[in-house]
Parts: C-alpha cells; sequence; structure tokens
C-alpha cells in the first residue's frame, strides 16, 4: 500500500523512459526510499525490451453481468428397443456448471478507463528524430541515488491515486491553493524526487517546448527508477501521451492513498476504487521491499510481528531522543527492487498493518507464488505498473501541457 512518508536517505533523482512508438498495449498506481549501494548501468531506452502482457484470465463482467446459461433441455426418448434395454444417457445438472478453473493467482483486471489513449512510443519524432524524450528522463533518473529513485517509485503511486496521473502531486502552494497534494499528510515531507522532475521538464521545454507532460515524465521516471533498483531484472514499456491537471488539493490525500495501517477488506477496496484489482494490490505492494519508513507508521502494528524484529525495532526507534526515526523496510536486501517482501510478509517480518493483511485469505496464494518465483514478480510488477499508470489520465479537453511541473500554466506565464 502506498506506505507512509518515507525519510530521506540520500539525495535526488527521478524519471524514467521506454520509446519507440509501436502499438498501443493493453494496461494490465507506493512506496518509501532506500540507499542503493551501487547504481545500475541504464540501458539505452531504444533497447529495454518489452514485456508482452499474459493472456487474460476469464474474467467476470464488470458492468452488467451477462444472463445465466440456458439449462439443457432433455430430449424425449425415442420408441424404445424391442431387444436390448436401452443405456442410460446421463442428464445435464440443474445448473451447468460452466466456471472456468481457478488460475494459479488472482488475473490481473482490465486496464482502467483511460488507458486507450496512451501509446508505447509517444513522443517519438515529436521534438524531432534527433531527440529522445524518454532518454533525456533516463538520464537524470540515473544521477539520482537510490534513496531519490524509491522516492520516484512511490512519487508516481501517490500521483496516480489522487485525481489520477496527471502530475496534481506535484503544484506548489500558491495564493489561490495554500494547500495542494504536495502538502497533504501522507505526502509532506516524506515524498521526493520533484528535483529530477524538474530538471528533466527544464532540459525538455529548452529544446521542445510545450510538448512533454509533466505527469508522462513522473512515469518515465518511476518506470526507470524501477529498472534501475532491480539492476535490469525489471523491465516494461511505459505508454504516454497524459495531459496536466490543473487541480490538487490536499484534502483529497488521505481519503484515496491506501494507510499503512489499512486490512486487507480496505485496501482491495481502495484499490478497486482505482480500477485496480487484488493482484494489482499485491503486485504493486512489492514496491515496500525498498525505502524507509518513520517509526510512527507502524507503531500500531499487532502482535504477529517476528518478536526479534519487534524488539529491534522498539530499540532502534526509542533511540531517536523523542524525534520521528526511520528504518529500512527490508532489512534483508535493503538496496533492491526485488521478491524479499514476499518472504518477509510470510516471515512476519513487514512494518506495516497494511503488509502484514496479506497473509489474508484472498493474497496469500499470490504472495507465496511472488516469494518462490521471482521472474513472476518482476514480470507481474512492471505490467501492474503500466495499468496504474492508466489510471484516470487527462486528455487535450480536461487537462495542458504544463510550461513548469510546479504551477499550472496560467500562473507560469
Amino acid at each position: 500500500m502506498m506506505s507512509p512518508p518515507p525519510t530521506p536517505t540520500s539525495q535526488p533523482p527521478t524519471s524514467s523512459p521506454m520509446n519507440p512508438p509501436s502499438t498501443p498495449i493493453p494496461q494490465p498506481p507506493s512506496s518509501p526510499p532506500t540507499i542503493s549501494s551501487s547504481t545500475p548501468t541504464p540501458q539505452s531506452p531504444s533497447s529495454l525490451p518489452t514485456i508482452p502482457p499474459p493472456m487474460p484470465n476469464p474474467q467476470p463482467p464488470t458492468s452488467s453481468p451477462t444472463s445465466t446459461p440456458p439449462m439443457a433441455t432433455p430430449q424425449p426418448p425415442t420408441s424404445p428397443p424391442t431387444s436390448t434395454p436401452p443405456i442410460a444417457t446421463p442428464q445435464p445438472p440443474a445448473s451447468p456448471p460452466n466456471i472456468p478453473q481457478p488460475p494459479a493467482s488472482p488475473p490481473m483486471s482490465p486496464p482502467p478507463q483511460g488507458a486507450g489513449q496512451l501509446i508505447v512510443g509517444y513522443y517519438k519524432d515529436k521534438c524531432g528524430s534527433y531527440m529522445d524524450v524518454e532518454a533525456i528522463v533516463m538520464k537524470h533518473v540515473s544521477q539520482a541515488d537510490s534513496g531519490i529513485k524509491a522516492g520516484l517509485i512511490r512519487l508516481f503511486f501517490h500521483d496516480c491515486f489522487v485525481r489520477g496521473c496527471d502530475g496534481s502531486v506535484l503544484l506548489d502552494p500558491t495564493s489561490d491553493n495554500p494547500q495542494p497534494e504536495k502538502l497533504g499528510i501522507p505526502n509532506f515531507p516524506s515524498l521526493r524526487g520533484f528535483e529530477v522532475i524538474d530538471a528533466a521538464k527544464a532540459e525538455l521545454e529548452a529544446a521542445c517546448p510545450a510538448t512533454v507532460s509533466c505527469a508522462d515524465i513522473v512515469a518515465f521516471a518511476a518506470r526507470d527508477a524501477s529498472v534501475f533498483l532491480s539492476n535490469g531484472l525489471i523491465t516494461f514499456a511505459m505508454p504516454a501521451g497524459r495531459y496536466d491537471g490543473n487541480v490538487s488539493l490536499a484534502s483529497e490525500t488521505l481519503p484515496n492513498l491506501p494507510a499503512p495501517f489499512a486490512g486487507a477488506a480496505q485496501l482491495m477496496q481502495n484499490f478497486a476504487s482505482k480500477g485496480l484489482d487484488v493482484a494489482d494490490m499485491v503486485t504493486l505492494s512489492g514496491a515496500h521491499s525498498i525505502g524507509r519508513s518513520h517509526c510512527s507508521s507502524f507503531s500500531d502494528r499487532p502482535s504477529d510481528m517476528d518478536p526479534t524484529l519487534a524488539a529491534n525495532l522498539t530499540a532502534h526507534c526509542a533511540s531517536a531522543n523523542g524525534g520521528d526515526g526511520t528504518v529500512a523496510q527490508d532489512y534483508e536486501t535493503p538496496d533492491e527492487l526485488d521478491n524479499q517482501y514476499y518472504r518477509n510478509v510470510l516471515d512476519h517480518t513487514v512494518l506495516f498493518v497494511s503488509d502484514a493483511a496479506l497473509n489474508a485469505t484472498d493474497t496469500i496464494g499470490l504472495v507465496r507464488s511472488y516469494a518462490d518465483t521471482p521472474s513472476m514478480w518482476q514480470v507481474r510488477f512492471g505490467e501492474a505498473m503500466v495499468k496504474m499508470g492508466s489510471v484516470e489520465v487527462k486528455t487535450a479537453d480536461n487537462g495542458e501541457i504544463r510550461t513548469t511541473c510546479r504551477f499550472v500554466n496560467t500562473r507560469a506565464s
């Protein structure tokens, strides 16, 4: 879930891209930062492979349910044979069980509304064939430390969960709007990576004005941060074509962002409200394998936490001299975006109530699958990031391309 404000660990960067225009891809949404001991060598945007979406599992209709299949009507027997007794024909069941076998793990739900306008390679040739928009974003992300990279992934989550992926989380306070999203309780002062977005936007705006949206820069940056923090094991193409929103309210953050103390039912409801299903929720929670958390975020954890970890956390947090200390979210591999998080869930060595909630009946099966099969989670994580990136995207009708990411155009001009 979108964990509570992480405490900065290192210093900045933020974004990442993918490129060549291809075909619109079906779209399959937070977490704190960490310090990476080494920065993976960025792959050139053109070489990052696009992971094809898996074949969809059968899904129940989301709008109007399909009609119940008609019951087979037994045929009247023909005139009975005279020589041998007829062989009894089994009659169809009262309600034909035309139910597909449950998949090994929960299926991904369809892409959220708005996904259709997003295209992989959207910016190809929009700024001239000589300019690779996604490569410029990746360059700025690559220069950031691991703490900022983790912050960029969380920034994307928090942007998409409030008014959709529209860059509204980037807007600064003004006299007209003194309380934008970035000042909301879940965001301030823990959100990081703004400077990476600003640097990428400034370079892009100078070379290709009024073309690249801040919302797309945030999405590219989160994708690139995922690539770097996973040492290249997570790679995916990020579709683009989002417009920037012009409304940003701190009051909308708490009702929309998943809380660290939320239980399984509340989390599922929260994700469902964004067009994301249980599988998406479990998959995106894996981002809690990186970053740091404030002690206040897990002070209400139930007693099912591993006793050794609980004792260590109590001692560490008590030594903060009355302040709100921070700890790594994953003690095993704190600097890597990997599937260790799912092993921690099973071992009761996670920090948040929302993390421990994944031991629920509806989610434990997928948690075990991800704990056992890292490659499955790596692919699914990329798909879930793309799907979350399609939540409530803005268009030219209700958005704009900002000239600076911190202010809407009327104020920036």
